[in-house]
């Protein structure tokens, strides 16, 4: 009998010593997808797990001027000036995923995204999480490349995703910019290097649905710009996008609404033509969907 309580009292001590010891809270499901609507997010696909996602532009659903010609476009969606985008998703590590895309026009990308801390609480106080996101595009369409060289088809994206889960239902990311065009038409607006600021974030309204928005501001290279044949030209600074997003349990579902026709990040962040303020927005949808490539075995 005495030895029954001393066993006892040895385990409630050890559950006690265990409970004291302060846990680590990680955050999950800042958001739902490895995009908000156009652009990252923090998230990233499970690791061994492959993402394929297939994202499509409609094309203008208003344009200024048309009249009924936009009814018989269907407000865009028979215009003929869709943009398809197909995408892979890999992660070889928890916080390391890699990707490859076909983009339309001829155009590629492929990029890395790298998790540099985690948004949790208890064991360590981190606020946020953030992650470096790095793409290279390339212009694969058929002819000589400006001032035939090849390297002059090359673009890059730099991002630093920064982003908090405020609540069950409620997230916000930050999005600085750096783009790098190794080719731009001469000029004396015409910059190799330009730079934005976006805002992201995520409202959920049930358990498989919720709402999406963007919003970036080009800061320079918009402006009285040069083309190739020397015809001036001004793109439009500000991004808009907004999605319903809805988990169908295999698939998560995306049909938005933004003010960019073209289907890549770099294009939409540097030379967007449509503006916001003539209504010039378009149609799309989104649809990704997950697969265990490899599978990972838990250790306790």
């Amino acid at each position: 009998m005495v030895k029954a309580i001393a066993q006892d009292d040895l385990l409630g001590s050890l559950l006690k010593d265990d409970s004291s010891k302060v846990k680590e809270n990680i955050t999950t499901a800042t958001f739902k997808s490895t995009r908000i609507v156009n652009m990252q997010s923090v998230e990233m696909t499970g690791k061994g797990n492959l993402e394929f996602m297939i994202s499509h532009h409609f094309g203008n659903f208003w344009k200024e001027g048309k009249g009924l010609q936009n009814l018989s476009q269907l407000l865009g969606f028979n215009a003929g000036t869709a943009t398809t985008y197909l995408s892979f998703d890999y992660s070889f590590k928890d916080w390391m995923n890699f990707g490859f895309a076909m983009t339309g026009d001829s155009k590629y990308e492929t990029w890395g995204k790298f998790r540099l801390m985690r948004q949790q609480s208890g064991k360590k106080n981190i606020p946020v999480t953030v992650d470096y996101f790095a793409l290279a595009s390339v212009d694969a369409a058929y002819g000589p490349s400006p001032d035939d060289n090849t390297w002059n088809r090359f673009s890059f994206m730099h991002q630093l995703l920064i982003a908090r889960k405020f609540s069950d239902n409620f997230s916000l990311q930050l999005m600085p910019t750096l783009i790098h065009l190794n080719y731009v038409p001469y000029g004396i607006n015409n910059t190799n290097n330009i730079f934005n600021l976006g805002l992201g974030g995520r409202y959920k309204l049930s358990h498989k649905t919720a709402i999406t928005f963007e919003y970036s501001h080009q800061f320079n290279g918009y402006e009285n710009l040069l083309d190739e044949s020397a015809s001036a030209v001004n793109y439009v600074p500000d991004l808009f996008s907004i999605g319903y997003d809805w988990d169908t349990g295999g698939h998560i579902f995306q049909f938005f609404l933004t003010s960019t026709t073209s289907s890549q990040n770099i294009t939409q962040l540097s030379s967007n033509l449509n503006d916001y303020k003539k209504g010039n927005f378009s149609l799309g949808f989104t649809i990704n969907r997950s697969y265990g490539i490899k599978k990972v075995v838990q250790t306790h």
